[in-house]
């Protein structure tokens, strides 16, 4: 018989994985398993060890709403840009635009294609010929034929119509206008964005700020509150210094529940524009 001990020991927030097994064991291990058990178990060991060194470092990267920045916690601006811009269905839609209005250039151009041709006729079917015949001084004859025949023909043909020949230089520069056109919306409908996410980016870092400081405030006011009660039952302070600590406890607990909620809101703001999840719902709760 063999054991395995995995023990896990902190220091100074580092974490360190110690494996034990005695000399004995190891032998007993080699001389009674073949070479794929052997394999199989120091895989299953190292599975073990990244699973748990895993779970440590989620420990590690632990978020606290009232005490770390919320720029650590979530990408970079640019990063949060680029990721609106792409997600973003109103750029979405001006990209397309910019694509059919190319198509639509790009349609104009071969549009001349359309006055040079080839055309065929193919007839087939019974024909019925009269021909009249008639010399001076006699009646005229008429004679009847009639025929099964196969007619056909091929040939090209070329049309220069004039409207075309005088406007096509004013619809070939309409058409790139209407590219360039769309193009400028686009961008303008890129700048838009990229406006909206770093407003709302900062929004996000002053409403944090300001929640940790008003965290501070109310941790403060309450210990405030504490010392007021034990000085008012002992009679140190009278019934109007007790209520104006009071009231200014209340008052700060109202402005943290309000500060709360408008960096809950400017949060989930953020994630709605980028179409990004920062993965922090449960932390703002």
């Amino acid at each position: 018989m063999f054991f395995v001990y995995l023990q896990l020991k902190e220091l100074n927030r580092k974490y360190f994985i110690c494996f034990k097994m005695s000399s004995l064991s190891c032998l007993r291990l080699l001389k009674y398993c073949s070479v794929k058990r052997i394999q199989f178990f120091v895989l299953t060991f190292f599975s073990i060890i990244l699973f748990q060194y895993s779970g440590i470092a989620q420990q590690v990267k632990s978020f606290d709403i009232f005490k770390d920045n919320i720029e650590d916690m979530i990408p970079s601006l640019q990063t949060i840009i680029d990721t609106a811009i792409s997600r973003n269905p109103f750029v979405k839609l001006r990209d397309i635009q910019v694509d059919m209005n190319n198509y639509k250039l790009k349609a104009f151009k071969r549009d001349w294609t359309r006055n040079l041709g080839v055309q065929t006729d193919i007839l087939y079917g019974t024909f019925n010929n009269v021909s009249a015949n008639s010399t001076q001084g006699q009646n005229t004859s008429l004679l009847s034929t009639r025929t099964i025949q196969l007619n056909y023909g091929a040939g090209g043909f070329i049309r220069l119509p004039l409207y075309d020949l005088i406007n096509r230089r004013n619809q070939n520069r309409l058409a790139k206008a209407d590219v360039d056109q769309a193009q400028s919306f686009a961008m303008e409908q890129r700048t838009e964005l990229r406006q909206i996410v770093i407003k709302q980016y900062n929004e996000l870092i002053i409403k944090h700020r300001l929640l940790k400081i008003r965290s501070k405030y109310i941790e403060t006011a309450r210990i405030h509150m504490e010392m007021a009660e034990k000085q008012f039952l002992n009679g140190v302070i009278n019934v109007a210094e007790f209520t104006s600590v009071t009231e200014i406890v209340a008052r700060g607990e109202a402005e943290f529940e309000t500060s709360k909620m408008e960096f809950r809101t400017s949060f989930m703001l953020l994630e709605e524009i980028s179409g990004m999840k920062f993965n922090l719902a449960n932390k703002l709760k």
